[in-house]
């Protein structure tokens, strides 16, 4: 059977016969799990592999969004707590090296607990600067307020749980610092020049353009798109996220459950698909949106399929040997030190 271009979310701890049986059917790519999903490590480790079992498929990508601080999706009692991205960046501001460090041994870690569950892509890292005055949706989630201080602790936490053996998704390309909105809620309209943009909001994606997996931002740039979100605007996917920014890996729309976007789930998904995305994201596990974005969503195949094979090429099958409680104790010290 051939795979479709969407990853789909399910709704509890089980899949239910319903899921299984529209998995089957619909062969998605991939899989998200949120916190609904989350209940113990052998609970989670059952419930990917009956996930994979529905598209019979091993390495069938199981994707969550696990950045430590407010978006965790596996946390205490049974996973530690992790700092947010800004967390790093406050760390012995005189030492960009030790900053660097601590952000690849935080990535590690989070590595670590996923891939022993059966998770091998994180939504990590944020490469969004934020800008003052824009809405708090990223705030603390964000490494740093320099387009320099993100791309290298973004870049960091990329090769932290690559070197673990799960896929770092940048998000939120090309740029969700400015955002004056949610986009989970409303749709977020920037009004900056293209240059303001270029050298601020894009620079950290330049940076990371070898990583293989990305994810765009439900946001209107009025200076390149001033009508379509860059999820469905084929000018800022061919003249920005392909041209100026040169990714030439996976790229995954944002979830196209949130309120950013307009239209029918099956019109949101063919729109971002004819804007040149690779893969469609819906997260929230409800049947009759997953169905549409499926009918929405084309079988992966030609350069799409090639940037997912790619994609997954990179998983590491023998992650870095890592001590997690050595590593756990090094992290807590050094954050110990700036509270």
């Amino acid at each position: 059977m051939k795979t479709r271009a969407f990853i789909a979310g399910c709704s509890g701890h089980e899949l239910t016969p319903d899921e299984v049986a529209f998995f089957k059917e619909a062969a998605p790519w991939g899989f998200i799990l949120f916190r609904r999903n989350i209940d113990n490590p052998e609970q989670v480790r059952a419930l990917c592999a009956a996930l994979r079992e529905t598209v019979g498929r091993e390495d069938a990508p199981i994707l969550i969004d696990q950045e430590g601080g407010r978006v965790q999706r596996m946390g205490p009692p049974n996973w530690p707590k992790y700092p947010p991205g800004a967390a790093y960046g406050a760390l012995h501001a005189n030492d960009p090296l030790v900053q660097r460090e601590l952000a690849r041994l935080g990535a590690r870690l989070i590595a670590h607990d996923l891939r022993a569950v059966g998770v091998t892509v994180d939504c990590l890292p944020v490469l969004d600067v934020p800008s003052p005055g824009a809405h708090d949706v990223i705030g603390d989630r964000a490494y740093g307020k320099t387009p320099e201080k993100v791309a290298v602790l973004g870049r960091a936490a990329a090769e932290g749980l690559l070197a673990g053996g799960v896929l770092p998704v940048v998000k939120h390309m090309p740029g969700h610092g400015r955002a004056g909105a949610d986009s989970h809620l409303a749709l977020p309209v920037v009004d900056a020049s293209r240059e303001e943009l270029e050298y601020h909001d894009f620079a950290p994606f330049r940076m990371l353009t070898d990583m293989p997996l990305a994810m765009t931002a439900h946001v209107v740039y009025t200076a390149l798109d001033p009508e379509r979100p860059a999820t469905t605007s084929p000018i800022v996917m061919e003249e920005i996220i392909r041209g100026h920014i040169g990714y030439d890996g996976l790229v995954m729309t944002d979830d196209l459950s949130m309120k950013a976007l307009s239209g029918s789930f099956r019109e949101k998904t063919e729109a971002a698909f004819a804007a040149g995305c690779d893969m469609a994201l819906h997260c929230n596990g409800d049947m009759e949106e997953m169905s549409a974005v499926a009918e929405g969503a084309p079988i992966l195949e030609g350069i799409s399929l090639r940037r997912a094979e790619a994609a997954l090429a990179r998983i590491r099958h023998e992650p870095e040997p890592l001590d997690p409680v050595d590593a756990r104790a090094r992290l807590d010290a050094a954050l110990a030190m700036t509270s």
